[in-house]
């Protein structure tokens, strides 16, 4: 059983957008504080890739209970813990000199946080209260909004390093994740109000036997597990590799930016056309055009100018994987769970990360180079689209009775 919309359609993009925006645009630059922070505590770039590894596996592995927690009792008790922790975890971040602290902090405590504020949870809200024919589109304005908080907020983290010293953009930026708090405010769902928790016609357990045991669900959350490694590697490992090559530190955040400028694009364009075409062939399309892509910028001359038509390219098939995966699975199993499954679906993304961001440092460490990771990326690619053609997205056929929960 669906509930009627019971939040307007701006009340929820507003607020979902810019929950996002924070959320993701701050996480986006993290990329930046690599050799700074590195080179202020002495420590190896494997440190500093295992702490955000372990950041996305938190994040990835977080996202399940808080999926939960927000289908069931609504998500603004949910981001509103995320905004808390997320504060605190980059207060971690700047003072911590530790690795395990650092590791705690960093990876441990804003995973959490980013479980509670980003995809999974807000997905939930729009499922619930957008219409299905809407749905697609209503996905790709959020994720686009994570694309425009990483082309506002690299740059600004990157300001804020020059002027300030890391540590001190770490504690403004803590400070700024307290405005997801309020923002939070806007999405609380009437159905959810006075702490009760919705009725639901499945329970728990049985939508996850029904999830698991279909093979659709399980080659999107092969596909995810690649989107992760590869934005994840690219995302953090860009801004040294390009230093590596005599490039500046501000080439790195422009191509960072122009990734989040790009991406708005992308994101917004995937989920307008998910109403349109089959969302699996727009995933296929996705993991090739990145394959291509990463290809030809490492066969072509190095030069800020490829750099950034790099990052172009890249930033129109960044996130554009969000909102086609997840309006799959709403069409699929329906939106009582969805935050749930979601929730698994992201944490196949989030194990991808994880390899993503700590081989390029271990390998990095071990070898000199990043080319190992670049052409693992490139097969992945390949990988990714074609095990997404196969995907069915019909609507489940379930018997009239289930065990509700």
């Amino acid at each position: 059983m669906t509930s009627r919309p019971s939040l307007s359609l701006t009340q929820l993009l507003i607020c979902g957008a810019a929950i996002v925006t924070l959320s993701m645009g701050i996480r986006h630059g993290f990329g930046l504080f690599l050799a700074p922070l590195t080179q202020a505590r002495g420590w190896t770039r494997e440190t500093f890739s295992f702490a955000i590894a372990i950041q996305n596996l938190s994040w990835g592995f977080c996202g399940i209970f808080a999926g939960m927690l927000a289908d069931r009792f609504g998500a603004f008790r949910v981001i509103f813990a995320g905004a808390v922790m997320n504060a605190a975890g980059l207060m971690g971040m700047a003072y911590t000199d530790s690795p395990l602290g650092f590791a705690a902090t960093t990876g441990v405590l804003i995973g959490m946080a980013q479980a509670c504020t980003t995809y999974a949870v807000i997905y939930g809200v729009i499922g619930r209260n957008v219409s299905a024919e809407r749905r697609s589109w209503a996905m790709g304005v959020a994720a686009a909004a994570g694309s425009f908080g990483q082309f506002l907020m690299v740059p600004t983290e990157g300001f804020l390093i020059d002027h300030l010293g890391w540590q001190q953009a770490l504690v403004w930026l803590g400070m700024a994740v307290l405005l997801m708090a309020p923002l939070a405010w806007g999405l609380r769902e009437p159905a959810f109000a006075g702490g009760g928790a919705r009725p639901r016609d499945q329970s728990i357990l049985h939508a996850l036997q029904e999830a698991f045991k279909y093979p659709s669900f399980q080659l999107l959350m092969a596909g995810y597990f690649v989107c992760g490694f590869q934005v994840v590697f690219i995302g953090v490992h860009l801004p040294s590799y390009l230093r590596d090559k005599g490039m500046s530190p501000q080439v790195a955040s422009y191509a960072l930016a122009l990734i989040g400028l790009f991406n708005v694009f992308g994101t917004y364009a995937a989920g307008a056309l998910g109403n349109r075409l089959p969302k699996k062939n727009i995933l296929a399309f996705i993991y090739l055009a990145r394959a291509v892509v990463i290809s030809v910028f490492l066969l072509a001359p190095l030069s800020p100018a490829s750099v950034y038509v790099f990052a172009a390219l890249m930033g129109l098939l960044w996130l554009s994987t969000v909102p086609a995966t997840n309006a799959v699975v709403a069409q699929i199993f329906g939106v009582a769970h969805l935050s749930m499954l979601s929730g698994f679906v992201f944490f196949s993304h989030q194990i991808g990360s994880f390899l993503g961001v700590w081989l390029g440092g271990y390998l990095y460490d071990r070898t000199g180079s990043y080319d190992v990771v670049w052409y693992i990326a490139i097969a992945l690619g390949v990988f990714a689209a074609l095990i997404n053609l196969p995907v069915r997205e019909a609507s489940i056929q379930r018997s009239a009775a289930l065990p509700a929960g």
